[in-house]
């Protein structure tokens, strides 16, 4: 078949770790735009990049884009699009999308415009006045900006932060997906100790142990194209195998989270067996003001309680002092700390050696990088 045209939605600040992903796994039209990422290739390139994607948010098929100005050149353009190349007789494809800064800023009338030309169009390539919609789901995105509409077929199902493990979390989780992009910044490699003080329900441990072993984060869930007609089995299957082929266990790589919260320690230890690191990452009860740098090199990454999140804006000041005090300056170490608090290195005690902006949802955020 004819090369597919991807878009990766991803977290605003992250495009560019998520092409570099993309093109290491020798996925090829990688290109990065705002808070999006597309690429080309074949099922096998979709099935790759569910299975294997560390920060991006979902995969999806862009069928089509063009201008739409009025209902009928929606209509008419969705019509236009190969729907019948994805979605199967009697497969389901529910609707749903944005609209912004267009002449058409209606969402419920588009997404009745556009479920109208897609129904119009499969009842004729199959012959039928009545779609049944019983099978495997095909979700139809669109966003309509400046005009412009794109229509999207999602192949993920579930976001791809859902990676499987973490079925539960302590009040105010930090995402897989940032957390993974956490460890890309703070350059957890294969031989790294990595460590965590306030470690909750242990997401930043888990997602640096999975990165260091080079588990695909992906290869304990399922995706929505994997029911799909139009997509052949063995192509996920494939794809899992040589995602397996890639692990690598025989490293030098290990984690300790610590937390005051017994509950917490818990849920980190048994998310952690549900991901397959539990032989690379230890959890225990210790209060942050106990920490002291013990090892001659360390990794430190964490996502500390803030004013808008868990604590008052003085106690998470507070709290910023403490850290200031108990994370050293020393050789072989690096501090990699995210908050919104634009007041943070004044309450640290000293200015980071990098910043780099994330968003942690719609809170923008900064991760301050210790490494002096």
């Amino acid at each position: 078949m004819e090369k597919l045209k991807f878009c990766v939605p991803c977290l605003f600040a992250t495009e560019g770790i998520v092409a570099n992903e993309l093109r290491f796994m020798d996925i090829e039209g990688v290109r990065a735009e705002t808070g999006k990422v597309y690429f080309e290739g074949d099922f096998s390139s979709m099935a790759r990049a569910n299975i294997r994607l560390r920060s991006g948010e979902r995969v999806q098929i862009v069928l089509g884009e063009f201008p739409a100005l009025t209902f009928e050149e929606l209509f008419q353009g969705v019509y236009n699009l190969p729907l019948e190349d994805f979605i199967g007789k009697n497969e389901a494809f529910p609707v749903k999308g944005s609209c912004m800064d267009s002449q058409l800023m209606s969402t419920v009338d588009c997404q009745k415009i556009i479920k109208k030309a897609a129904a119009k169009r499969l009842g004729e390539k199959y012959n039928t006045s009545w779609l049944e919609e019983t099978g495997a789901v095909h979700q139809i995105q669109f966003h309509i900006h400046k005009d412009k509409a794109s229509i999207l077929l999602d192949t993920s199902g579930e976001g791809l932060h859902k990676r499987g493990y973490r079925k539960q979390a302590n009040d105010a989780p930090i995402s897989e997906t940032l957390a993974s992009v956490m460890a890309e910044l703070c350059r957890v490699r294969p031989n790294h100790f990595v460590t965590d003080p306030m470690c909750g329900s242990g997401t930043i441990i888990i997602e640096s142990a999975l990165k260091a072993l080079k588990i695909a984060p992906g290869l304990k869930r399922r995706f929505a194209a994997e029911k799909w007609e139009a997509v052949p089995k063995n192509v996920w299957k494939e794809e899992r195998l040589l995602a397996k082929s890639l692990i690598n266990t025989d490293v030098d790589f290990y984690a300790v989270g610590s937390d005051i919260d017994p509950d917490a320690l818990a849920l980190a230890r048994h998310n952690a067996e549900i991901a397959g690191v539990s032989d690379f990452v230890e959890f225990r009860e210790a209060d942050l003001r106990d920490f002291i740098p013990t090892r001659e090199r360390g990794t430190l990454i964490t996502n500390p309680p803030y004013g808008e999140r868990l604590l008052s804006v003085k106690e998470a000041e507070e709290l910023y002092k403490v850290m200031g005090e108990r994370f050293l300056r020393q050789n072989g170490w690096s501090y990699g700390i995210i908050t919104p608090d634009d007041d943070f290195e004044k309450c640290f005690g000293r200015p980071a050696d990098k910043r780099r902006k994330l968003y942690n949802g719609m809170l923008k955020c900064q991760l301050y990088i210790y490494f002096k």
